[in-house]
């Protein structure tokens, strides 16, 4: 695979990602805070965190 394939290719899964936290919380009426910005700028561990991550401790 050559670098600009790489490329597109993670930005493309990044940016749907990102729309994909975005829709989910706004289907289960879920806060999505920064979450889809970290999604975007780091991937599948913004989806994780997302996911995963319980702010109230």
């Amino acid at each position: 695979m050559d670098f600009v394939s790489f490329l597109t290719a993670t930005l493309v899964a990044h940016f749907g990602f990102a729309i994909f936290v975005a829709g989910h919380a706004a289907l289960t009426d879920r806060d999505a805070g920064y979450w889809p910005y970290l999604t975007l700028a780091l991937g599948i561990a913004g989806l994780a965190g997302y996911f995963f991550y319980d702010g109230e401790q």
